[in-house]
């Protein structure tokens, strides 16, 4: 049994994010001031949790979230951070750079609805589906291996030290925690946390992300989320967290429980544009 834990976070805000215009992947803007602000809030809510692997979309909005959070980071100030094309915003095509309200009008103009509507030269919904799918199932192989390699390193060097194979209970990873719910005291008999993941990504993707968590991978989610807030995007900078066990090394399945989603309570008064 492994488990670990996984914290998503959308970007900051942009100016096109205020603006109500899409950006996709073709409109690579920066961070607004109330973007790197929101980031930073966030960096400082979550400075207590020890990350052990960072990954961010490769947009320049993403990337920055990623460095502004790991700057308030007592433990996880030096990771590196994995930049994955996998993790980029839907793309919108020839809605890219316009109006929220032209994607809708577009829609409805070819009689379908928001957000299943594909614009010409975008993504479909099952192909942002198939990315999200394709790097967590990378990322699940990745913890698996990384904690069966330090499980054998340290069976090896208990047995060295005692002059016998084996060993007692070994702890992977200390856990720091930015919130009293997400530490493993709060999980039942599930172990140790042998990982800390963050995930920065984007709006669309992420709430596409959390639909095949919920759909294919029967997620656990929290009793007195709402199915608006379930289907709701997450306002920038929203942080939703969960506990993902993978029942073996070769075969995994993983299990998967949602402590928060789309949290914003650390921005305070700050505005979090939802687009």
């Amino acid at each position: 049994m492994v488990t670990f834990g996984l914290t998503v976070v959308r970007h900051g805000e942009t100016r096109y994010n205020k603006e109500k215009i899409l950006q996709g992947q073709g409109i690579d803007e920066p961070l607004s001031e109330m973007g790197f602000q929101q980031a930073s809030a966030a960096g400082v809510f979550l400075s207590n949790v020890k990350f052990t692997h960072v990954f961010s979309s490769d947009l320049l909005r993403a990337k920055q979230t990623a460095a502004s959070i790991l700057s308030k980071s007592q433990f996880s100030k030096e990771i590196a951070i994995k930049y994955d094309a996998r993790l980029r915003e839907r793309k919108y095509g020839v809605a890219e750079g316009r109006p929220l309200s032209d994607l809708r009008t577009m829609a409805k103009a070819a009689g379908e609805q928001c957000p299943s509507f594909t614009p010409p030269g975008g993504e479909t919904l099952e192909e942002v589906k198939a990315r999200s799918e394709d790097f967590f199932a990378d990322l699940c192989r990745l913890i698996a291996r990384e904690a069966w390699q330090e499980k054998q390193a340290t069976e090896r060097r208990a047995g060295n030290d005692t002059g016998r194979a084996g060993g007692g209970p070994h702890m992977l990873l200390t856990n720091h925690y930015g919130s009293p719910e997400f530490c493993s005291s709060s999980m039942g008999a599930t172990g140790e946390l042998v990982a800390n993941v963050l995930v920065v990504s984007h709006g669309a993707f992420m709430r596409n992300w959390l639909g095949y968590f919920v759909s294919d991978l029967e997620c656990v989610l929290p009793a007195s989320l709402t199915k608006t807030e379930l289907s709701s995007v997450s306002p920038n900078t929203g942080i939703s967290q969960f506990i993902v066990k993978l029942e073996s090394r070769d075969n995994i399945k993983p299990k998967i429980r949602c402590i928060c989603l789309n949290r914003n309570d650390h921005l305070g008064d700050m505005a979090a544009e939802k687009i």
